[in-house]
């Protein structure tokens, strides 16, 4: 992107978006790559997040989702008791029609050019071939297969975290962590939400499901007939009897038009930024709805490739994932300690953790 437009510009210096140490545009004309890599915070160790490959609007779009992305990562992954600060990266595009094996050899380039300050790995629109490919042009990359020293789809380990997070969810409001018998909702039944539905299950909830793609939703039902398929987020969101509502779409499913009306008393999901703006957390509390904060629950997948930078163990990971549980609850007793909402109880217990390191 070698015309920095106002636009862009005005985005990158809003104050609000949280004092990041360096944003990069990258842009390869010979494959149509177009990127934006944000690196928030280097506090706790180099920056670890996704690539995410989507279609936005503009420029000024995609940065604004770098932004906040990468700042949640920070978060993230000092919740999870990482040593690694936060970054993430966007490719503008259809990743179904541009997407290819060059443009990602490229990007992993500009990765690359980072000097090992920002380690990338999967999210929305990328996987793991991709980070296989993008490896070849940088080695700091994570989420890559088995064969190519990898530790494979981190989705399974980001669902197990969310299923802890709605345990401790359930343990803190009706004083039993079981979900048997209680009413689910997940919106985005792909990557993550599918293996969250069969945590379920196993526990033998009930479960609504609704998903803008009906190859996953078609997915589920026909392997789980006692699944509940509804058309989209507005008719599960206002469903009779929802005791738990499951974000795992993208983000901003915590709204001004959706809690309002939301029947549920638990939000615990996996979607990243699921507040679409300040302020919504406390309208949460206000409706009497605990919000299990989304970085803190959906941390299992970033567990998970940050330990492959190490050598992978996938039991190792799962018991980190399962702390996850115990975090949650921490931040339920902290917020109700300092009388706040649930999100910023655990803003400030992050901050705190990089401040300290700050100050070595």
């Amino acid at each position: 992107m070698t015309d920095v437009t106002d636009g862009v510009l005005h985005t990158l210096f809003r104050s609000e978006q949280g004092g990041h140490e360096q944003v990069v545009l990258c842009q390869d004309r010979a494959t149509g790559l177009r990127a934006v890599i944000a690196i928030h915070s280097t506090a706790l160790g180099p920056a670890l997040g996704g690539t995410r490959f989507y279609p936005y609007a503009s420029e000024e779009d995609a940065v604004a989702d770098a932004l906040n992305l990468a700042r949640g990562m920070s978060y993230k992954n000092a919740m999870a008791g990482l040593r690694h600060g936060g970054g993430k990266a966007v490719i503008i595009g259809d990743p179904e029609q541009i997407k290819s094996e060059d443009l990602l050899l490229a990007y992993g380039r500009f990765v690359d050019s980072l000097g090992g300050r920002y380690v990338t790995a999967c999210d929305v629109g990328t996987f793991v071939a991709d980070m296989d490919v993008v490896a070849r042009g940088s080695r700091w990359v994570t989420g890559r297969s088995p064969e190519n020293g990898g530790a494979g789809d981190s989705s399974v380990l980001t669902a197990f975290g969310v299923y802890q997070g709605m345990r401790a969810s359930a343990q803190h409001l009706w004083g039993d962590p079981s979900l048997r018998g209680r009413k689910v909702g997940v919106v985005g039944v792909g990557k993550v939400g599918h293996y969250l539905v069969q945590h379920l299950l196993e526990e033998r909830a009930e479960v609504v499901i609704t998903d803008v793609r009906e190859e996953s939703v078609r997915r589920i039902v026909e392997a789980h007939p006692e699944v509940t398929a509804v058309a989209d987020t507005e008719t599960l969101i206002r469903t009779e009897g929802l005791d738990v509502y499951a974000p795992c779409a993208l983000g901003g499913a915590l709204n001004d038009d959706t809690v309002p009306v939301l029947t549920a008393s638990v939000v615990c999901g996996a979607a990243n930024n699921q507040l679409a703006h300040q302020g919504v957390e406390k309208d949460l509390a206000d409706r009497g709805i605990l919000y299990a904060p989304d970085y803190v629950v959906n941390a299992g997948g970033v567990i998970q490739v940050a330990d492959e930078l190490n050598g992978f163990d996938f039991d190792r990971c799962k018991i980190q994932a399962a702390r996850i549980f115990d975090t949650t609850l921490a931040i339920f007793a902290r917020a109700k300690e300092d009388g706040i909402p649930p999100a910023a109880a655990a803003d400030r217990i992050a901050e705190q953790r990089m401040a300290e390191a700050r100050q070595g």
